[in-house]
């Protein structure tokens, strides 16, 4: 618009000097001369109109043009990660050359506040690193990458020792070779494991709060993974170790993940998932790979007469896509059991989820999730409670999780938001759960 204006002015000054120059010379000039200035003067008049006239319509395509960038803009703010390309390695200026092509470096973190309530994870009001990742991609040869990641610092991390992330080569559009693009693709390495959708949007750059649901479904484990899509159709297929420890497995029976996903329309998103952990093994394993609930699976018989659990998971994802947000909804059930030859430990979760993030503008917005585990015969469910006490003592059977916040997008790189948590439930036995409510404000940053 500065730039319409400041061609146009002229024009129009042009065109007062010419007429006021006619006004005054027009008695010095013979009758036929002033008949030609004035006819001069008529197609000078009718060329700035129908410049003016240009630039009007140009004014009116910056204005189009502009909206449309918001809108665009607006628009890639709600989306969330492909469902069916799983996570990369983030867009960095950290370009250089290695031997195979480009590599790329960039890092994601999150620094907070932390309040809790005296039964919570955090009742001294704690300033912590919440996340520290750093990413590593390289080109190794025609559509084959790499992909490194190193944790620095987690929220889930009792200590500030460095943990390896995912690691993997990533052989992409493997279908080539018979002539279907995008079909097939392969992974195989320390991959994040791709049960549900919220680990996909897990990270504090991309979690519109700090908080997350009660179930938080993630985890990495080595194995081996496809993926691919086919017109409204895609889906992600892996094999991986299932137990805890990194450098090898305690058994022989594998982790198995798989979910389909749906995407009928550009506003909504689908997808269904399956998963067996695989029996894992006491001594060797101790835990699952699988977070759930802020822990892990772990037996529920002694550790002296119970050598084996395993457990099998599905899930429902819904994603609708709105013009200022979205609302995400989930739904599934946990089957678990150990080898204890003494008690049965059959047991039985029923999860839910839903979520609802709206923008105020392109800057600010609102988001609020409501998340609930029920586990009627008793369950370790850590929650935002202290964790030695529910995941290892204390057994839930009701756990629910209210959060509501608001956010500052500085840019897609920055964010400042803030929520607060209400928890409660109750515990094997009747009692409830108390005093584990946790406000949390935080600092998200990437580059």
């Amino acid at each position: 618009h500065d730039v319409a204006r400041s061609v146009s002015t002229p024009f129009r000054s042009a065109t007062a000097v010419l007429i006021a120059v006619a006004t005054v010379l027009g008695s010095a000039v013979r009758g036929d001369d002033l008949g030609d200035l004035r006819r001069d003067l008529e197609r000078l008049r009718q060329q700035n109109e129908r410049l003016q006239q240009q630039l009007d319509s140009q004014q009116k395509i910056i204005g189009e043009l502009s909206e449309a960038a918001r809108r665009k803009e607006s628009d890639t703010a709600s989306q969330q990660h492909s469902p069916e390309v799983e996570k990369e390695a983030p867009v960095s200026s950290g370009l250089f050359k290695a031997p195979g092509g480009s590599v790329r470096l960039g890092a994601e973190g999150g620094f907070g506040l932390f309040h809790g309530r005296p039964a919570s994870t955090h009742p001294n009001t704690d300033f912590r690193v919440d996340e520290a990742r750093l990413f590593l991609e390289a080109k190794l040869w025609e559509d084959v990458y790499s992909f490194s990641e190193i944790n620095l610092m987690t929220r889930e991390q009792p200590d500030e020792a460095v943990k390896l992330g995912e690691l993997y080569v990533d052989f992409e559009d493997v279908s080539k070779l018979w002539g279907q693009e995008r079909l097939l693709n392969l992974r195989a390495g320390r991959l994040d494991i791709p049960f549900g959708e919220e680990y996909l949007s897990r990270d504090a750059i991309d979690n519109p709060l700090v908080a997350h649901s009660l179930a938080d479904f993630w985890g990495i484990d080595e194995g081996v993974e496809l993926y691919g899509s086919a017109g409204q159709v895609s889906y992600v297929l892996a094999v991986q170790n299932g137990g805890h420890p990194m450098v090898k497995d305690g058994t022989a029976d594998k982790s198995v993940t798989l979910r389909v996903g749906w995407d009928p329309k550009s506003w909504l998103h689908g997808s269904v998932s399956l998963m067996r952990t695989g029996s894992i093994d006491v001594a060797a394993d101790q835990l699952s790979e699988l977070w759930i609930g802020n822990g892990f699976f772990r037996n529920l018989g002694p550790a002296s007469r119970t050598t084996r659990f395993h457990a099998e998971l599905a899930q429902g994802d819904l994603r609708f896509l709105l013009p200022d947000g979205h609302v995400a909804l989930s739904g599934g059930a946990v089957r678990f059991d150990d080898n204890d030859p003494q008690l049965d430990n059959r047991r039985q979760l029923f999860l839910a989820s839903a979520e609802v993030v709206h923008r105020f503008g392109r800057r600010v917005y609102a988001a609020g999730r409501y998340s609930h585990i029920l586990a009627p015969e008793g369950f370790p469910v850590a929650g935002l409670g202290t964790f030695g006490q529910y995941f290892f003592r204390t057994l839930s059977t009701d756990v629910w999780r209210a959060t509501a916040g608001v956010g500052y997008r500085f840019s897609d790189n920055l964010v400042l938001k803030a929520d607060y948590s209400f928890e409660g439930g109750s515990e094997l036995g009747g009692r409830s759960r108390r005093r584990t409510d946790l406000f949390a404000a935080q600092i998200a940053i990437r580059y």
